[in-house]
């Protein structure tokens, strides 16, 4: 086993690596700093998954490849179901390490408040807290389900919570499949979570096969689950079997009988006698939830019963994912850069890296730094140039100065009188006039938030419900600032202001 060498490096010179948050058989979890995002900023810290294939003891040329292939299909399956309670791809890459390994990665939201397992653990679970996850999740592995993607390892591990705890996301899906794949289905998953029909445990005899997977395998574990939430106890009892009775300490809750009789039914050993959608699962629980519910009025106001599990948008969440990622799965990774495999630099470098104020950035190739020098001329002392011992002459620095300063002078002047023109010609009366002859109405598609900027990481200002007409004032991007004329329907909370920013695809022009 070897493990890559990220500490105090930086990352595509973006990603500041700060330390392991853990390790899986074929990938390394690092918390890294993106230098190009603002503080305080939701994705000012991010996750970096960084495939190392050489965890694995028996590593051949077919395995290597198939991790590469996998790697990139969780990518794919993170795009596909790219929702507000499953976890976010941000990007992806190909990198070294300082010793010279090539591997690739992805990078993923950050999420800091744990995961549910840490959070039985420290508190005993209220019974409306732990449906408000549990909707959240149904609401995400539903979404999941309808793209053809199944999870195969739900468990309150893999479900993270943001910094406030108030929304939960699914990860990790580097052992998620195609719905309906004709593919043999391997052993993957929690020994105590995992169904039947792809549990570590099972074998061949007693255990009922099945060709194809279903959205019944995610009930399942969905559904233990569940238990652990409710009842602050592992399954550990029931490993591939079905639950039939709940921990004595929660046998005298109100709400006993009904969990036992959903969990019992979804986690059958046969998938047919299961929930078929987790959509089927939520509405079965609404028994249990009306037992939460009468219980949370004696406090508070009680909380509406959706039919169909609700999604919780966080902060920083986007709909659009980044691009395809396209990783090589030939045995590349193997190999060593030519700068390091032929010789060792001169200067403050180890192992071709190249140390800068103690930030350990990867060096592409020598020419690619400094084109104009041969990499293997001498500087006299019989060392190789490098970017770090390259001296240039003063007064050629003093010129490159001064010629810098003058630029960005005559720069700044030209572009504040730009400015000056753009904001003069749209302020004036005669451009107002001939501009509201070409003025674009639409209407709302769907009720949809009026943010304040171009942007959805900020507080809206109201809805727009359904049916509303608008006047299109700017388009920016994938945005539209509008005037609302007139709302589709009279809303609950008027809105302060009738000037916002609406998402595009909610606007169908006139």
């Amino acid at each position: 086993m070897r493990e890559l060498s990220l500490y105090n490096c930086r990352l595509d010179r973006r990603y500041d690596i700060q330390r392991e948050l853990g390790r899986g058989s074929y990938a390394e979890i690092f918390l890294a700093r993106d230098t190009v995002a603002a503080a305080h900023t939701p994705h000012s810290q991010v996750v970096i998954k960084a495939l190392n294939v050489f965890l694995q003891d028996d590593l051949d040329a077919d395995l290597e490849r198939t991790l590469v292939e996998n790697f990139q299909n969780e990518a794919v399956a993170l795009d596909r179901v790219r929702h507000p309670n499953i976890i976010s791809r941000l990007g992806h890459g190909t990198a070294r390490d300082l010793k010279g390994t090539i591997f690739h990665y992805l990078v993923l939201e950050y999420l800091e408040g744990g995961d549910l397992q840490k959070l039985c653990r420290e508190r005993v679970m209220t019974p409306q807290n732990a449906l408000k996850y549990i909707e959240q999740v149904c609401a995400g592995l539903g979404h999941a389900h309808r793209n053809n993607i199944i999870h195969r390892d739900i468990k309150p591990q893999n479900l993270l919570l943001t910094k406030d705890r108030e929304t939960v996301k699914i990860a990790d899906f580097g052992v998620a499949r195609v719905h309906l794949s004709d593919a043999p289905i391997t052993r993957v998953g929690t020994n105590i979570y995992a169904p039947p029909e792809h549990s570590p445990l099972s074998v061949n005899e007693g255990v009922i096969t099945v060709s194809k997977l279903t959205p019944a395998a995610d009930v399942y574990s969905l559904a233990k689950t569940i238990y652990t939430l409710l009842t602050c106890e592992t399954p550990r009892f029931y490993a591939n079997q079905p639950i039939t009775e709940l921990p004595l300490t929660s046998r005298d809750e109100a709400w006993a009988d009904e969990l036992k009789r959903v969990v019992e039914r979804a986690t059958q050993s046969d998938p047919l006698e299961r929930h078929q959608t987790v959509e089927e699962l939520w509405a079965d629980l609404i028994g249990m939830r009306r037992i939460a519910a009468d219980e949370e009025a004696e406090t508070r106001v009680r909380s509406k019963l959706d039919a169909l599990p609700q999604a919780r948008v966080a902060k920083g969440y986007s709909p659009i994912a980044p691009q395809k990622p396209r990783f090589d799965t030939t045995r590349d990774l193997r190999k060593r850069h030519p700068l390091i495999a032929n010789r060792q630099p001169a200067g403050n470098f180890e192992n071709g890296i190249r140390i800068d104020q103690q930030v350990v950035q990867p060096m592409e190739r020598f020419e690619d730094y400094h084109p104009n020098v041969e990499p293997e001329a001498s500087n006299g002392n019989g060392e190789t140039p490098t970017v770090a011992n390259i001296e240039v002459g003063p007064r050629k620095k003093r010129r490159l100065l001064k010629a810098t300063i003058a630029l960005a002078v005559v720069f700044t002047l030209f572009g504040w009188l730009i400015y000056g023109a753009y904001y003069y010609v749209t302020t004036h009366p005669i451009y107002q006039n001939i501009t509201s002859l070409f003025v674009q109405t639409g209407r709302a598609n769907t009720d949809i938030n009026l943010r304040p900027e171009p942007s959805a990481d900020n507080e809206p200002l109201g809805v727009v419900t359904k049916n509303s007409r608008v006047r299109i004032v700017k388009t920016q991007n994938n945005w539209y600032q509008v005037d609302v004329i007139e709302q589709g329907r009279v809303s609950s909370t008027p809105l302060p202001t009738t000037r916002g920013w609406l998402y595009r695809k909610y606007v169908d022009l006139d």
